[in-house]
């Protein structure tokens, strides 16, 4: 009898002691503001700290306090226990991002640099919770803990499929003749310098989905047109290379739009849990983010106004000059260009038919549409039923219960695709495209069903190196995340901080800076978007002045838009080496005359954009402004190579 009641005080204990339990973080900054919750069996609404009286919260999980903790020692009130949190100084936790940054500028190469800046995280916490000992224990736990949580992460391995199923369709309807029959089609309208340059820009418009594919088919399919229209090779590879990333970065359909839809719901996700409000899901941010996608948008507007009004200026003035005078004659046409093109290369013997390639990429398009839509609506029907209980006529007409300015066809329109599940959507449409592609090839005769499956495991082969990158990146944000890199840095930006408007400015000066230095867009994305998307929010939240969730679509479309941008100007960036190779032109001469451009559409998008953007200024103005100020650039200072060469 005696034991029994040991044994039932010792549980009882046990059971007071786990119900007045203070849980802190396991790893807090030192002297920054901690959240711990309380669970006690009593109510409470202030807890004594280390002589400080602290207000507590109740909350469905306890009752929740802050409190600055300078380093581990914590006093309670008698009766509590709480868990020993490590603490570091707030300057360590910026050591993994900003060691990766460093090597890849140092180095020109990206993978081994974001593994060594996670391997440093992991290290840092493994210090503090095991000493030395556990700086060894870190270089394992980079790949079971932190890339094994990037892969087990549900949205993290759509984007990998949807990234492995456009890479396959890409391949195929390259291999089936479908995208040669589209080119074909296009090239017809080349009958004049004027056309050929326009056709050449339409075409890299029209092949929107993937970069590199843009890149080599174009390069490669109107260098022959080009040169019989006397249009410098230095012109083509500008018009090949300057179409391909900006329209790959903001179509919605792309190889670009899974990574960037899953840094963005992973920067979402820390503003959430940070206390954040943000009711739109990451698809309806990428699209609203698009009216602040300056520099792409310029860049596509901009390269439009020199081919129509054949004007140039700088370099390329020259280099048109000397082909018009002289004719092209070959430039360093070789064998190299053609090498990169196997994958995209249509089989021997096959005949080009442009529906080969425009039923699947049709299909891909319009089955996202239809999957927003669908899954949009089916959210938007559970939140009117959990708003109003219950509600007659259909969901379209029922959408003010949840919003209340969705009065317009627009309004309603993004509210269901902003509540869309959007992986789902590209994984269905994208599985459907690649199916019809695989339908469309083998029934036709194009190739067998063993050659067609080759031809879609090329296309997943090509999409590795970008997948390595991006499940480097998820990595290196979880380091980050458990860091709290974000909240020191916002520590830099608090109390007196006014000039929130400078966040995006300074966020596009970065990237550009980056992707020039390691010349790669993805990995500039993949650095900067863990770090800025939950810090612009925070920081313009803090602001009175500054409505957060513009600031944070200002500054997304910020790290796009630097990205591309350095990726422009860049002589070790593989489009850029890609479009030299595909148009066989050289290499220099290529980077030496498309940088003037870049830099002037990158300095009218800072200054006439992204600044003015920040502090208020509507896009339905900035934007029709940046188009005429290009426009009177290319106006004014270029000069018309064609009435020139006719005067002499």
């Amino acid at each position: 009898m005696r034991y029994i009641f040991l044994v039932l005080l010792c549980t009882l204990s046990l059971g007071l002691k786990a119900q007045n339990t203070l849980t802190f973080p396991e790893l807090v900054l030192k002297g920054e503001q901690v959240t711990f919750t309380l669970t006690t069996s009593e109510e409470i609404n202030h807890l004594w700290i280390n002589g400080e009286n602290v207000a507590l919260t109740p909350t469905d999980e306890g009752y929740k306090g802050e409190i600055e903790i300078h380093n581990g020692t914590i006093e309670l009130n008698e009766g509590y226990t709480h868990n020993e949190p490590m603490v570091i100084p707030g300057w360590l936790s910026l050591l993994p991002p900003l060691i990766a940054i460093a090597l890849a500028l140092l180095f020109k190469e990206v993978i081994s640099s974001l593994f060594i800046g996670i391997l440093v995280g992991a290290a840092v916490f493994s210090c503090y919770a095991d000493g030395f000992i556990g700086i060894f224990s870190a270089f394992f736990t980079v790949l079971d803990k932190y890339m094994v949580h990037a892969l087990s992460d549900g949205s993290h391995v759509s984007v990998i499929l949807f990234s492995l199923l456009i890479g396959s369709i890409v391949a195929l309807i390259s291999k089936n003749g479908g995208m040669q029959g589209v080119v074909n089609r296009i090239v017809n309208f080349a009958k004049t310098r004027k056309s050929g340059m326009l056709t050449t820009y339409f075409l890299g418009i029209a092949i929107f989905f993937d970069d590199y594919a843009n890149t080599l088919v174009v390069g490669n399919t109107m260098r022959s047109v080009t040169d019989k229209l006397r249009i410098s090779r230095e012109k083509l590879a500008y018009i090949v290379d300057s179409t391909a990333a900006p329209i790959a970065a903001i179509a919605f359909i792309t190889t670009w739009i899974g990574a960037e839809l899953t840094y963005i719901s992973d920067g979402v996700n820390k503003i959430t849990a940070a206390g954040g409000e943000i009711n739109e899901g990451a698809y309806g941010i990428f699209m609203s983010s698009l009216a602040y996608s300056f520099y792409p948008i310029f860049t596509l507007f901009f390269m439009f106004f020199l081919l129509y009004k054949q004007k140039d200026f700088g370099p390329m003035l020259n280099f048109e000059r000397k082909a018009l005078k002289e004719g092209v004659n070959g430039g360093t046409d070789n064998d190299e260009s053609t090498l990169d093109l196997k994958e995209f290369e249509t089989k021997a013997g096959v005949k080009p038919r442009a529906f080969n390639a425009l039923l699947p990429i049709l299909t891909v398009v319009l089955g996202t549409i239809i999957g927003l839509v669908y899954t949009g609506l089916a959210s938007c029907e559970q939140q009117i039923i959990d708003v109003a209980g219950s509600f007659n006529g259909s969901v379209w007409s029922n959408l003010q219960v949840i919003d209340a300015s969705s009065d317009s066809f627009f309004r309603k329109l993004g509210l269901v695709i902003g509540n869309a599940d959007s992986y789902a959507a590209l994984l269905w449409s994208s599985l459907s495209g690649l199916a019809l592609a695989i339908l469309l090839t083998v029934s036709q005769g194009i190739m067998d069903l063993k050659d067609t499956m080759e031809s879609v495991m090329t296309g997943i082969k090509t999409m590795l190196p970008a997948i390595v990158i991006l499940v480097l990146a998820w990595s290196l944000a979880s380091v980050t995340e458990d860091l709290h890199t974000a909240d020191y840095l916002k520590s830099f930006f608090a109390g007196e901080f006014k000039h929130v408007w400078i966040i995006p400015s300074l966020t596009f000066v970065l990237s550009a800076i980056i992707a020039f230095s390691t010349g790669s867009s993805w990995s500039t994305m993949a650095l900067m978007y863990p770090l800025v998307i939950p810090l612009s929010f925070t920081v313009a939240s803090d602001a009175l002045d500054y409505d957060a969730t513009l600031i944070m679509y200002n500054t997304i479309a910020s790290v796009l838009a630097g990205s591309v941008l350095g990726d422009h100007c860049s002589p070790i960036s593989d489009t850029t080496i890609l479009s030299s190779l595909a148009s066989s032109c050289n290499h220099i001469n290529h980077v030496k005359s498309q940088m003037p451009y870049a830099l002037t559409v990158g300095g009218v998008a800072l200054f006439f954009g992204i600044i003015p953007g920040a502090m208020g200024i509507s896009s339905f103005i900035t934007m029709p402004l940046g188009i005429i100020i290009l426009y009177l650039i290319v106006h004014f200072l270029g000069k018309d190579i064609d009435n020139e060469m006719a005067k002499k």
